[in-house]
């Protein structure tokens, strides 16, 4: 029997040895068109990526699937649900063999076997305040589970709206770089006829050799998003190759209906509020533990003794005494972790607020200041078009008509860069509220039907 009980307390599987090099290349290896993956978005009630096209809800998934940051948030689950199974046990008896042997007795009954079990008794609640203790921990883990989740789309939103963005400043820098360039050539022709000066060429140059360089400078910015969106989902930046981004959520964003109403509740039900309170409620099963650890505990011994030929039976009882003190250290540690819980409770609240409040200026701003670039790139595509009817009339010159488009393509630089922050501030308000803001793709806004694809 005990070689039995021996087998079973050896029974796990030894851990596979960890390798970097093999970590490393599963990792690189991890592709969008994993058939587990496909399946899990199937099961999740998403639509399976067409011709490899992935928008926000898709590669959210993606993110949520397999990323190393929901994987640890796990294994710290499975850990703290381990301690609930642990706490939840009673103690196992203690078994003790003590055979004696007399040697100034010759005799056959010179021998004394003795055998005792010790059982621990738990009284007053211990073994329940470990539990509950102990429980509520898993459920803060559980929390923290979903409260990765949020963190990981909120890095996969971001990082896809500044890859949509940094697309854009590409091809508005271009064009903007090759205007610039034709502008340049027909200010050369007029120097060499004298119709300019030597001043305005070098104007001209320079604001070329600008261009020139705010397209590498957007192009750098591509392939740095590129790799910050790669890092959200979990993948290589290689997986993203042949890879159709569809940029429609970004535009279905808008404020909701009721921020107040989903003020409140972010401050009640936010996954990390919930597991700041298992937290708290853990803190308070450790005072109750630590209380009633002032008590006593027992052991109870039942015992045989084979005394040289003589049966002994016998019962122990053992407690410790509560004489130096009254476990009245643990119990203050307890209680001042019970405090600073509460406190950490008070703290993530008020940052709680302080982050929706932040996220609603930040979207009112940026929501006049995209109005106000609205407005300025509506005058300047008038004047281009008035521009190119009085070009065509020729009664204006080809100089002016490309400053007319040079300033028309800073117009929609200057409303992109206001729409991403509003976007960017709508992403703040989500990440606040933790409620979803991005939908998918609603039929595009006057004007940005260009920019959303």
């Amino acid at each position: 029997m005990l070689v039995s009980l021996l087998a079973n307390g050896c029974a796990s599987l030894p851990a596979p040895p960890l390798k970097p090099g093999v970590s490393a290349a599963s990792l690189d290896a991890r592709s969008l068109d994993d058939p587990q993956l496909l399946a899990f978005l199937a099961a999740s009630g998403a639509t399976k990526p067409v011709a490899r096209r992935w928008d926000l809800r898709s590669l959210t998934l993606a993110a949520v699937y397999r990323h190393p940051d929901l994987e640890v948030a796990d294994a710290r689950l499975a850990v703290a649900r381990a301690a609930a199974r642990t706490a939840k046990q009673r103690a196992n008896p203690i078994f003790n063999l003590t055979p004696q042997f007399n040697t100034s007795n010759a005799n056959p009954t010179a021998w004394t076997i003795g055998t005792a079990i010790t059982l621990l008794v738990d009284l007053f609640g211990k073994r329940e305040a470990r539990t509950a203790e102990a429980q509520a921990l898993a459920e803060a883990a559980q929390f923290d589970v979903a409260t990765a989740s949020w963190q990981v789309r909120g890095r996969v939103r971001a990082a896809l709206l500044n890859l949509w963005s940094a697309q854009l400043r590409v091809t508005f820098a271009s064009e903007r770089r090759d205007l610039q360039a034709h502008l340049s050539a027909l200010v050369e022709r007029r120097l060499a006829v004298g119709e300019v000066s030597a001043l305005d060429l070098a104007r001209e140059r320079a604001s070329r050799d600008t261009a020139v360089l705010a397209v590498t400078d957007a192009i750098r910015d591509v392939a740095d998003a590129r790799v910050m969106l790669a890092t959200a989902v979990g993948i290589s930046v290689l997986a993203l190759d042949g890879v159709t981004l569809d940029f429609g959520s970004l535009n279905g964003a808008r404020l909701p209906l009721d921020p107040v109403a989903l003020r409140r509740a972010a401050l009640t039900t936010r996954s990390d509020i919930q597991a700041s309170l298992a937290r708290y409620s853990a803190a308070q099963a450790t005072v109750a533990l630590q209380q009633a650890n002032r008590l006593p505990g027992f052991a109870i011994g039942p015992g045989y003794q084979y005394d040289q030929g003589q049966n002994k039976f016998s019962l122990s009882v053992q407690s410790d005494l509560p004489l130096f003190n009254a476990n009245g250290g643990p119990i203050g540690e307890a209680e001042a972790k019970r405090r600073e819980a509460s406190a950490s409770f008070t703290a993530l609240q008020a940052q709680i607020i302080g982050e929706i409040d932040r996220a609603l200026a930040a979207y009112a701003t940026a929501t006049d200041s995209l109005a106000a670039a609205d407005r300025l790139a509506a005058q300047q595509a008038e004047r281009k078009e008035r521009n190119a009817r009085v070009f065509r009339a020729g009664a204006l010159d080809r100089v002016t008509l490309l400053t007319g488009e040079i300033e028309f393509t800073g117009g929609r630089a200057s409303q992109l860069q206001a729409l991403v922050a509003q976007r960017s501030a709508l992403g703040q308000l989500e990440d606040a509220l933790h409620v979803p803001i991005f939908t998918p793709a609603l039929p595009a806004a006057p004007g940005y039907d260009g920019m959303m694809r």
